[in-house]
């Protein structure tokens, strides 16, 4: 294989049919998701009020494959299967010998990942006759993808997106409107929830948590409106697998097979996508990989993070799952990498790490950026700033190749451009941004919060 080849592409008709279900092939069950009211495991009917029913049945599936529907495989065409790279110059660039390559998805219309749950979970909705959703976001990514869909297949799109976010990415609000979405700043004064939090501290900056908890308290009070969830649930994790499906027969093409696989998690979706099929390779008795999630360090839920039961959102209106958590209540400082700004990671991504199947580091916002400027300078692609923390990864592993010698193959997902997050670089360049730390003391106050649940 030529040193200039850069990019293994798959024919359209090569792009998977089935999505991966690494339930399917788990040693341990994940521990199931409970009522709060009753600490007994939820059925279908309690989430019906949120999710159509074939949601549902993708949240609770054991089966290892499930067929994506020609519809929504029609609209994945319009960029998938992305493509794979190799960082040839960004391993000239750190003299390394190992040899890294990144899945990119950056290539979607709304510039992300995301559209691949998008595009189902709107269409699944459709196909239920629902008109209207909402949903929320954090940096807008989520809020983009799905304000897309919603376009699509003639849904109304409402979008909580987290105040400090709303306010430093104006052209992500921009973008979910153009889409035709509604885009609101939360907290806000249309939920009881968001008004609770704002009489409580009316510079609130939002969180992710909280601003979950307005779309659900929307969803359940309307008979015409569901809920759609960008990350963390099982359903929406299998729709990522497509990124991981895809990257092994483009490595097979490239005649090559990766050693450590990289990828930045906030709620889970990303990572999920790109490491899942991998690991399911590994669990049912195939190649032994290092799998490396990356957090930031001012919002660390697998490192410094309780593996616990906690309600998914601040005001308790979603039912409880066991995963790793800094607390529902815990409301983390406004960094840019506003989708990694979660207090818990997916139960799937926790239960993994609790069989140390993988492994979880943490860096500051800095840092990333540093190694974000050096792969834009080096492969041409701005990352965004959560995009960033999977390069900074992909970066210590190569030099840890460097030290030790080693000609390993790492890849990691770029799951995202940095577009529409310019402010955030302008503010690196200015020497305006800083490393944020957050409470120690809030954090244990929403630890010690945890809802009591019997082992």
């Amino acid at each position: 294989m030529s040193n200039s080849a850069t990019q293994y592409l798959l024919d359209a008709k090569r792009m998977p049919t089935h999505w991966y279900n690494i339930a399917a092939d788990l040693p341990v069950p994940v521990p199931p998701v409970l009522h709060p009211g009753t600490l007994q495991p939820v059925g279908p009917s309690d989430l019906a009020p949120l999710f159509p029913m074939e949601l549902i049945l993708q949240e609770v599936s054991t089966e290892r494959e499930i067929a994506i529907p020609e519809p929504v495989r029609e609209v994945f065409r319009l960029w998938r299967p992305s493509p794979l790279f190799r960082a040839h110059r960004l391993e000239k660039a750190l003299g390394t010998p190992a040899r890294i390559y990144y899945k990119y998805e950056g290539v979607s219309p709304a510039g992300s990942h995301k559209p691949n749950t998008a595009v189902p979970q709107a269409w699944y909705n459709a196909q239920a006759g629902i008109k209207k959703l909402t949903t929320e976001t954090g940096a807008g990514q989520w809020g983009s993808a799905l304000a897309f869909a919603g376009s699509l297949f003639g849904i109304d799109v409402t979008v909580f997106q987290v105040r400090v976010s709303y306010d430093q990415k104006p052209y992500r609000r921009a973008l979910m409107e153009t889409y035709g979405a509604r885009c609101i700043a939360s907290p806000s004064m249309e939920t009881h929830a968001g008004r609770a939090a704002l009489e409580k501290r009316p510079e609130h900056p939002g969180s992710l948590g909280l601003a979950i908890s307005e779309a659900v308290e929307i969803a359940a009070t309307h008979d015409d409106t569901k809920y759609a969830l960008g990350s963390v649930l099982n359903h929406v994790l299998l729709h990522q697998t497509i990124i991981g499906q895809e990257a092994m027969l483009q490595m097979e093409m490239a005649g090559d097979d990766p050693d450590v696989i990289v990828g930045c998690t906030g709620g889970g979706s990303n990572f999920s996508g790109i490491a899942f099929p991998f690991i399911g390779q590994q669990l049912r008795g195939g190649k032994k990989r290092r799998i490396v999630a990356v957090e930031p360090a001012a919002c660390p839920s697998l490192t410094r993070g309780k593996y616990a039961y906690d309600f998914g959102d601040t005001a308790h209106l979603t039912p409880l799952a066991k995963m790793h958590t800094l607390g529902s209540t815990f409301t983390p400082p406004g960094f840019h990498a506003g989708g990694l700004r979660y207090h818990g990671m997916a139960p799937l991504v926790s239960h993994l790490k609790q069989l140390n199947v993988l492994e979880a580091v943490a860096y500051d916002q800095i840092a990333c950026f540093d190694a974000g400027v050096l792969f834009a300078r080096s492969e041409g692609i701005v990352p965004a700033p959560e995009a960033n923390h999977a390069v900074k990864g992909a970066i210590v592993e190569a030099m840890r190749c460097k030290k030790e010698g080693r000609k390993e193959v790492i890849l990691f997902n770029l799951c995202g451009h940095g577009h529409f997050d310019m402010s955030a670089y302008s503010s690196y360049f200015a020497g305006k941004l800083t490393d944020q730390s957050y409470d120690e003391a809030e954090l244990a106050m929403a630890l010690a919060g945890l809802p009591s649940v019997p082992a």
